[in-house]
């Protein structure tokens, strides 16, 4: 009988550790890894993934120096609150103002990436419409259920999850075993390589975004650090191995100096799908790799826009009612939309700039915190992260170089693969 009930009781932990898993994974990858292959042609294969582990381990480290500060308050404690509580006011605004930031210029990016790969599916119908008015149609769509409920947002997102799970394992999967060995450990163009490592790390950053969503674990979970230490890293682990299939399905078969054509016509997803549809005959496979792309853009345009939503709605004291959810909707969807219009190619560019913004609250804040409550409770008994406080320093550090290097790249100072 116990060890029924001990093994009943391991099923549950099993469970409940795999739900916070997949929240972290499920935040953590969405459209924004179409931009890797992309920024990592320059170094190709074996610096982005060496690259990509670095940022992960900090990335990692950041989300657990949130979660050692976040034990120090009750389970629902905001990061806004925990920040504010930990840090004071200026930090507090600094840190608001940065999320705020990334999530109107993600939405912007996703708007640009849903026109470019909106266009790409339609050509293939035969149907050719200007790439502006493709991502009007893709904003209006999809921003209709944002403004109509959370619920609409959250049915629509479980299937296209569901969706992008199985487009995606049947596309990477087919186009794994098309790989050419060759083409990933002999690349082809320019002789250098590791230069163009920094210009690129910021795009990593963006694409281990989780922090966030560490609070919502700790309310979730009560102060189990165990178990939610398991969950980032499990979480986080899982979108680092999506992220080296996807370099090793793209960069095994599109050569590096394909790569220069990409990034002449502006990187966004419609391109590198469309390069990638022109190395594979298989036109089964060209439709589940067009659908997966679809399905990232969308569904991670619904997740960061429904966040941009809520916070706005309770920044400017908007009503849940149907007036109060349209002038929401109206400050939430409409910069970003003009944007698209005005600069439909920009789906780099805005990553880059939500690393700069990120940086802050995702890596910066969260190393203050950990060494800000380390001070406060220096005999704490409570969870602590390894490392000490040159951990702490590592990746603040992590940040800044972030920040500077696309800063750097911007000014077109640091060397950038074209």
């Amino acid at each position: 009988m116990a060890n029924h009930m001990d093994g009943a009781k391991h099923r549950s932990q099993t469970k409940s550790l795999l739900g916070g898993a997949m929240i972290i994974a499920g935040t953590t990858v969405g459209a924004g890894m179409f931009s890797l292959p992309v920024v990592g042609a320059g170094m190709w294969f074996g610096y982005s993934v060496a690259m990509l582990a670095a940022v992960w381990f900090c990335m990692l480290v950041s989300g657990l120096f949130l979660l050692e500060a976040n034990l120090h308050f009750k389970p629902g404690a905001s990061f806004d609150t925990i920040t504010k509580d930990t840090l004071g006011q200026f930090w507090r605004v600094v840190n608001g103002v940065s999320i705020a930031f990334v999530l109107y210029i993600l939405t912007y990016a996703y708007i640009s990436g849903g026109s470019s790969i909106v266009n790409h599916s339609l050509a293939n119908l035969g149907i050719s419409l200007p790439q502006s008015v493709a991502g009007l149609v893709f904003a209006v769509v999809l921003s209709t259920v944002v403004l109509i409920s959370t619920k609409a947002v959250d049915r629509i997102t479980t299937i296209m999850l569901g969706g992008m799970v199985i487009t995606f394992f049947l596309a990477i999967g087919n186009l794994l075993i098309e790989i050419d060995v060759s083409t990933l450990t002999e690349p082809d163009g320019m002789p250098s390589y590791l230069p163009f490592m920094l210009a690129a790390i910021p795009f990593g950053l963006t694409s281990f975004g989780y922090q966030g969503n560490v609070p919502s674990l700790v309310k979730y979970y009560g102060k189990d650090a165990k178990t939610i230490t398991k969950a980032i890293f499990v979480g986080t682990s899982v979108a680092l191995v999506i992220y080296v299939c996807w370099l090793v399905a793209t960069m095994g078969n599109i050569p590096r100096s394909m790569f220069t054509d990409i990034i002449a016509q502006g990187g966004n997803m419609g391109v590198l799908v469309s390069a990638l549809s022109d190395v594979i005959e298989s036109k089964w496979l060209n439709n589940m790799l067009t659908l997966f792309a679809n399905l990232a853009v969308a569904s991670s345009f619904l997740g960061v826009t429904l966040g941009l939503f809520d916070y706005l709605a309770d920044l400017f004291g908007f009503d849940d009612s149907r007036q109060g959810r349209l002038k929401t909707a109206l400050v939430t969807f409409v910069p970003p939309t003009v944007l698209g219009l005005l600069f439909p190619n920009g789906f780099l560019m805005a990553i880059g700039f939500a690393a700069l913004a990120a940086t802050i609250w995702a890596v910066i804040v969260p190393g203050l915190l950990a060494y800000k409550v380390r001070a406060k409770y220096p005999n704490s008994d409570g969870y602590k992260v390894p490392g000490g406080n040159g951990l702490i320093f590592i990746v603040i550090g992590f940040g800044v170089l972030t920040a500077a290097c696309h800063l750097l790249a911007m000014a077109e100072i640091l060397p950038i693969y074209r």
